[in-house]
C-alpha cells in the first residue's frame, strides 16, 4: 500500500546539477545569490541524515579536542529525521554521546498538564534512545516564575558560558522564519529570555503536539544565543517553506526574518529538500546563474519572468530584450525572439479551454481534454466539505452545464471546523419549533441540554462528544448539499466519504490507513470515471489536504491495471492558499462575471465556514474573497501576456501516476 504518493509529485525534473554541482566553480556560480551555506538534498531523508552524520563527525571532533561537546537543540518536527538518523549511527557505533551535553534551546511557558513540553518531545524522539548521562540534560526549569524571569534567564545563559559556550547548535528553520520560538521581530542581539507565541505558532505547535490546549508564551535562547555556537545546522523540508527559505538564504538579514541572521556566522548550514528550495535563484531562475537545460517549461518560465521584467507581452519581446536580460541563449537555440515568442505564445494558448471536459465533436489536437468519450463521468474530490466550490466551482458549474456526469466525494466530515454557535444557532431554532411539530420528546430534549451545558462548560483544548462531532459533521454535510443542488450536481452524486483518519475530535488526524484507501477505490470502482479532480494543496497549513490526495492517489495506484484506468485522466486544483505557477499551468478554464459571482454564491452556502470559521488562518479574507482574488490574478496574469482578457480563471495540472 502505498501512502505516500503526494511526496513523489514532480512537476518538473530538477537537473541534479542545479542542487549537487560537482565542481566548486559552478558551486560558486550557482549559489552566488545565497548569503549562507545552502545544501540541497533530493528528498528530506537525504539531507537528514547529512545533517546526522555532520553532527555525528563534529560531537568526535569536539571530544576528541575537549573532552566534551557541547549542544543546543530543537525539537522541532523538522528534526525528528534527523535525531532517528542519529540514533542509527549511534547504534553503528560510529558516535557516543557519554561526553556530550545537552541544552534545550527552548521549553513552553507555563507547563500545562496535558499541553505540550519541549524537553518530553526532545527525550521521546531522541534523548531515551543514547548513551547520554541523565545529569547531562539540562534544561529550563518549569517551576521558573514571571518575578524570577530575567534572573533565571541570565543564569541558564550562564551555566552554557560555564560549559565553554554551545559547539552545535540544531534547530529548524520556521514556518515564519523563526529560529527556535525567536518569531519575526526578534532582534540579532535578542537573549534568553520570555516571548509571546502568536497565533499561528500557536496553531502549528498544536498540530504539531497533537494537543488543543498551547501555552501562549515560551522561554526561549535568544538569537544571539543560538549563533553564538560555533556551528550552526539548520533545516527546513517541503514547499510550503520555500518562500521563508529564500527570505532567509539570498535576501537581506531582517528581524522580520529571524532565521536570515543565519547569513552573518561563518560556519552555519541551512539543509533542504528540492521542494523547500523551489524558490532559490538557482532552481526557480538558473539562467540567471548558469547555463540552462532549457525543457519547455523552463522556457515557459523564463519568458513569462521576461515579459514581467519589461511589460511586455510575450509578442512584443525583441532580441534586445532576451540579450538585456540574460536570455540569449534561447536565441541561439531558436534563431530569433520572433520564434520563442510564437512557441510560448501558442504554448499558453492551448492551455485556455472553456470546456474543461473536452470538446465534443471537435479538433482536440491542442486541446487539454480529449473530445471523447463524451459525456465524460467525472469525480471531484473535495478534502472538506467546501473545497470544490472554493478550488474550482466555476469549472465544476461548466462541467455539469456541459453534461457530464459530475460526482462530488467529500472526503472528510469537516466537523472540526464547525464552531460551537453555529451549531447552537440550530439548535435554538430547533428548541422553538420542536413543540409545534411534535418532535420534541424527552429524547431530543435530553440531547439539547445535554449539548447546550457541555458548551457552556466548554474550555480550550476539550474535545467535542460523538454527537457533537455528529452533528456538526450534518452541518457540513447540509451545507455542502445545498451548494451541489445550487450547482446542479445530481443528488445521487454527492458522496460523503467520512475517511476514517480525520475522525479523531481534535486537529491532530490520524494516519492514513488501508480503510481509508478502500471507502475511495470503492467510489472508484462504482463510477469508473473518465475524469478525476483532486487537491493539488499540497502546502496546505493543516495537511488534511495531503492525506486527501494520498488516499486518493494510493486508490488510483492499486487500481492502476483496471480497463477503465486506461482512459481516466487525473487534474490536480489549488485552493484558497495559493495557484500553480504559469510554467506548470495545463489546463486553465476561464470564467465569465457572472460565473464568478455564481462562484461565490456556492461558496457562501457554506455558512459555518464564513467569518467564525477557525482556520481562516493569518490572511483576514474570506474564503470568497480568496477565491476571486486568486482566480482574477491567474486571469491578469494571462492577459499580461498578451492572451485574450477574463474576468477570473481557475488552472489546473495533470497529475502523471508513477510507473510500475
Amino acid at each position: 500500500m502505498k501512502t505516500n504518493l503526494s511526496s513523489q509529485i514532480k512537476l518538473e525534473q530538477i537537473p541534479r546539477r542545479y542542487y549537487a554541482p560537482q565542481g566548486e566553480i559552478e558551486l560558486a556560480a550557482l549559489t552566488r545569490e545565497e548569503k549562507v551555506y545552502t545544501r540541497i538534498f533530493e528528498t528530506a531523508n537525504d539531507g537528514s541524515q547529512y545533517l546526522a552524520e555532520n553532527i555525528a563527525k563534529y560531537i568526535n571532533i569536539y571530544v576528541q579536542e575537549h573532552g566534551k561537546c557541547v549542544l543546543a537543540l530543537g525539537a522541532g518536527i523538522n528534526t525528528h529525521n534527523v535525531y532517528a538518523s542519529l540514533i542509527n549511527l549511534h547504534k553503528e557505533g560510529k558516535v557516543s554521546f557519554k561526553d556530550v551535553i545537552v541544552f534545550s534551546i527552548s521549553e513552553f511557558f507555563p507547563l500545562i498538564e496535558g499541553g505540550p513540553c519541549t524537553l518530553t518531545r526532545l527525550k521521546d524522539v531522541f534523548l531515551n534512545h543514547i548513551d547520554i548521562k541523565p545529569e547531562n540534560i539540562r534544561t529550563i526549569d518549569p517551576a521558573v516564575t514571571k518575578e524570577n524571569m530575567y534572573e533565571y534567564c541570565k543564569a541558564y545563559e550562564k551555566s552554557i558560558e560555564d560549559e565553554g559556550g554551545i559547539d552545535i547548535t540544531v534547530c529548524e528553520i520556521g514556518a515564519l522564519g523563526s529560529l527556535a520560538f525567536n518569531e519575526p521581530g526578534s532582534p540579532a542581539t535578542s537573549l534568553c529570555r520570555l516571548v509571546l507565541l502568536g497565533s499561528e505558532t500557536r496553531h502549528i505547535i498544536s498540530s504539531d503536539y497533537n494537543c488543543d490546549n498551547v501555552p501562549t508564551t515560551a522561554i526561549t535562547l535568544g538569537i544571539a544565543n543560538l549563533l553564538s555556537a560555533r556551528r550552526v545546522l539548520t533545516m527546513s523540508w517541503g514547499e510550503h517553506n520555500a518562500a521563508i527559505v529564500k527570505r532567509t538564504v539570498e535576501e537581506p538579514a531582517t528581524a522580520q526574518v529571524p532565521a536570515s541572521f543565519l547569513q552573518g556566522h561563518p560556519k552555519a548550514k541551512v539543509v533542504i529538500d528540492l521542494p523547500a528550495a523551489e524558490s532559490l535563484t538557482r532552481i526557480s531562475q538558473p539562467w540567471k546563474v548558469t547555463s540552462c537545460d532549457w525543457t519547455d517549461k523552463m522556457i515557459r518560465r523564463a519568458i513569462v519572468w521576461l515579459c514581467h521584467m519589461t511589460k511586455k507581452p510575450i509578442l512584443k519581446l525583441t532580441d534586445k530584450d532576451y540579450n538585456d536580460w540574460g536570455l540569449g541563449e534561447l536565441l541561439a537555440l531558436y534563431g530569433s525572439a520572433y520564434n520563442v515568442n510564437i512557441k510560448i505564445f501558442n504554448d499558453l494558448q492551448h492551455t485556455i479551454t472553456g470546456w474543461p471536459g473536452g470538446k465534443p465533436n471537435a479538433d482536440d489536437t491542442y486541446r487539454p481534454e480529449r473530445a471523447n468519450p463524451y459525456p465524460k463521468r467525472v469525480i471531484v474530490f473535495s478534502p472538506h466539505p467546501d473545497d470544490d466550490v472554493i478550488s474550482m466551482g466555476g469549472t465544476l458549474k461548466r462541467l455539469v452545464d456541459q453534461k457530464h456526469d459530475v460526482h462530488v466525494a467529500y472526503e472528510t466530515s469537516g466537523n472540526i471546523a464547525v464552531g460551537d454557535e453555529d451549531m447552537m444557532r440550530y439548535f435554538l431554532m430547533m428548541d422553538k419549533i420542536a413543540p409545534m411539530y411534535g418532535f420534541g420528546n424527552d429524547d431530543y430534549k435530553k440531547l439539547s441540554s445535554e449539548v447546550s451545558e457541555f458548551v457552556k462548560q466548554k474550555k480550550a483544548g476539550d474535545v467535542d462528544s460523538a454527537e457533537i462531532r455528529e452533528i456538526k459533521t450534518m452541518i457540513r454535510q447540509a451545507e455542502a448539499t445545498i451548494a451541489c443542488n445550487y450547482i446542479g450536481v445530481k443528488p445521487q452524486n454527492i458522496h460523503f466519504l467520512r475517511l476514517p483518519f480525520y475522525e479523531t475530535g481534535t486537529i491532530k488526524k490520524g494516519d492514513l490507513s488501508e480503510a481509508d484507501i478502500n471507502i475511495v477505490k470503492k467510489l472508484l470502482e462504482d463510477v469508473k470515471p473518465h475524469e478525476v479532480f483532486v487537491a493539488g494543496d499540497l502546502a496546505d497549513p493543516h495537511g488534511t489536504h495531503r492525506v486527501c490526495t494520498d488516499a486518493v492517489l494510493a486508490a488510483l495506484y492499486e487500481l492502476r491495471h483496471e480497463d477503465w484506468m486506461k482512459d481516466c485522466r487525473v487534474w490536480m486544483y489549488r485552493g484558497a492558499w495559493a495557484e500553480w505557477e504559469i510554467d506548470h499551468i495545463e489546463m486553465a478554464v476561464p470564467i465569465s462575471p457572472e460565473e464568478l459571482r455564481f462562484k461565490r454564491n456556492s461558496i457562501l452556502k457554506h455558512q459555518s465556514q464564513m467569518e467564525n470559521a477557525p482556520f481562516l488562518g493569518d490572511d483576514d479574507r474570506l474564503f470568497w474573497q480568496r477565491a476571486e482574488d486568486r482566480n482574477r490574478a491567474t486571469a491578469q496574469l494571462y492577459e499580461s501576456l498578451g492572451l485574450a482578457s477574463y474576468e477570473a480563471m481557475e488552472a489546473f495540472v495533470e497529475y502523471k501516476p508513477i510507473k510500475d
